[in-house]
C-alpha cells in the first residue's frame, strides 16, 4: 500500500472516531452545545441535533461506505467551516467570563486547528492528496 494510502486510511479512521464521538456528544448532551450556539442560529435545538446526526453519518460514511467517502469528506470539511462561528463565540464567551488569559490554552489551539480539520477531512476522504502527491518529473532542458 502506498504511503499516501496508508496515511489516508489512518487519518480516515481517526477522524471518523473524532466525529463519531462528537456526534454522540451532540445527541446525548445538547445543552453544552446550545450554550455556545450563536444567537443568530435559528432553531438551535434542531440544529444541534442535526449536527450530531450529520457527524455520526459523516463518520460512518467516511470510514465504512466507500462509494460515499468523497461526499462524506466534503460534507465534514464544510461542517468544520460552518461550526467555526460557534467555536469563536465559545472563545469570546470564555474571555468575557474568565479573562483573556483563561481562554488561551484551550481555545487558541482549537481555533487554529479548525483549518486542519478541513484539510484532514478532504485528505482522508481522497478529495485532495496534498502534501503526499507525486510531483511530475521536470523535463530535461526546460
Amino acid at each position: 500500500m502506498a504511503r499516501r494510502n496508508v496515511a489516508q486510511a489512518v487519518l480516515r479512521v481517526l477522524l471518523g472516531l473524532v466525529y463519531l464521538a462528537a456526534g454522540v456528544a451532540h445527541l446525548r448532551s445538547p445543552g453544552v452545545f446550545l450554550s455556545i450556539t450563536p444567537a443568530w442560529v435559528p432553531w438551535p435545538e434542531f440544529v444541534i441535533a442535526a449536527t450530531g446526526v450529520a457527524e455520526v453519518l459523516g463518520a460512518v460514511a467516511l470510514v465504512g461506505v466507500r462509494p460515499l467517502r468523497r461526499a462524506a469528506a466534503i460534507g465534514l470539511a464544510l461542517y468544520a467551516v460552518c461550526v467555526y462561528p460557534a467555536n469563536i463565540k465559545h472563545a469570546l464567551d470564555a474571555i468575557a467570563a474568565h479573562g483573556a488569559d483563561a481562554w488561551w490554552p484551550y481555545h487558541a489551539p482549537r481555533l487554529a486547528f479548525q483549518p486542519v480539520f478541513v484539510w484532514w477531512a478532504l485528505f482522508a476522504g481522497g478529495v485532495i492528496d496534498w502534501p503526499l502527491r507525486r510531483r511530475p518529473a521536470v523535463a530535461a532542458g526546460g
